[in-house]
């Protein structure tokens, strides 16, 4: 799998531009939802190859997020990656069991999301 078009949802301006950043450095195009009303608005205009997620947002939070595009037939084949400041092994278990398919602590490290997105290569015919 390619990945080339990648959506952002975070509500912090620094993540946005750091993973932004790092994800353009790779070739990637990259599109911004500071929040899941925007996440939902903005799969739905041009579909992602990739969605990294934020847990801690104002209103539906990054879990929810996920659980609600995982569960939905159109949009499910779209991996998403957590990247959240919520490093308790609790929460890894927990974004994992809402369908995300990669889990990173902010700060999110160049190498461990390079590795996350090869990751999703590897698991695909």
């Amino acid at each position: 799998m390619v990945i080339q078009k990648v959506l952002v949802v975070d509500d912090s301006r620094t993540e946005q531009v750091y993973l932004s950043d790092l994800l353009q450095k790779q070739g990637m195009t990259v599109r911004i939802a500071g929040n899941a009303d925007e996440a939902m608005q903005s799969i739905q205009v041009e579909r992602p190859d990739l969605i990294l997620m934020d847990v801690v947002m104002p209103g539906k939070n990054g879990f929810q997020l996920t659980r609600t595009i995982t569960k939905d037939p159109v949009y499910a084949d779209i991996p998403i990656i957590i990247c959240t400041s919520k490093g308790q092994d609790t929460d890894k278990v927990w974004g994992m069991r809402q369908g995300a398919k990669g889990y990173l602590v902010k700060p999110v490290k160049p190498d461990e999301l390079d590795k996350a997105i090869a990751a999703l290569g590897e698991g695909r015919a």
